[in-house]
């Protein structure tokens, strides 16, 4: 089988877009995804790299931009009042969710990413955080648990340094065997070396 790997952060707005759309791609070539969580934030201190709101032009500019491939593709996308958001508990959720529930992990990204730009909500917020938990069959107690429990924590950071070394400076990021493809823009090429592997 075709294997798609995707490093991604919720908080990232073209992240949310490109989540949708790899899915249809995966389905079009029959590949599996392998879900890469990272902490983006760590990924632009260790490669020198800044968000795209932190220039106010690119700011404005990437809005637009974002508006144009959700159009598109068809995919329903509203800015969250609250960005940027500090996704670290999000972040740590949905890899305790891969470690721990596995069977659960698509109805729960799903869920996070639709509370960040779907029906947004303000996840720097633990408590709207776990109520988005519990709105996709999550335990609150034991999602609070997974927050602070090491090995979430070591995974979460072991992904995010493993991005870095590959090469990986911002999200969303794929690779098709050793080759990356940066941003949804470039999910035309992800097609491409799918139809030639």
């Amino acid at each position: 089988m075709n294997i798609i790997e995707f490093y991604f952060d919720v908080g990232s707005p073209y992240s949310y877009v490109g989540f949708h759309q790899i899915q249809k791609i995966a389905e079009k070539y029959q590949a599996e995804i392998i879900w890469k969580p990272i902490l983006l934030g760590a990924v632009f201190k260790a490669t020198g790299n800044n968000s795209p709101m932190a220039v106010p032009a690119k700011a404005q500019y990437s809005m637009t931009d974002l508006k144009r491939w959700a159009k598109l593709w068809n995919i329903p996308v509203k800015m969250n009042p609250n960005f940027p958001i500090n996704t670290l508990n999000a972040m740590r959720l949905i890899t305790a969710t891969q470690l721990f529930q596995p069977e659960q992990f698509l109805k729960v990204l799903t869920g996070v990413f639709d509370a960040m730009f779907h029906d947004p909500k303000d996840l720097n917020a633990l408590t709207e955080l776990l109520q988005v938990a519990e709105s996709v069959g999550l335990d609150k107690d034991q999602v609070e648990a997974w927050l602070s429990d090491e090995k979430v924590k070591n995974e979460l950071k072991f992904l995010t340094e493993e991005a870095v070394s590959r090469g990986v400076f911002g999200a969303p990021t794929w690779f098709v065997k050793d080759e990356m493809f940066w941003g949804v823009d470039h999910l035309h090429f992800v097609e491409n070396s799918l139809q030639n592997i």
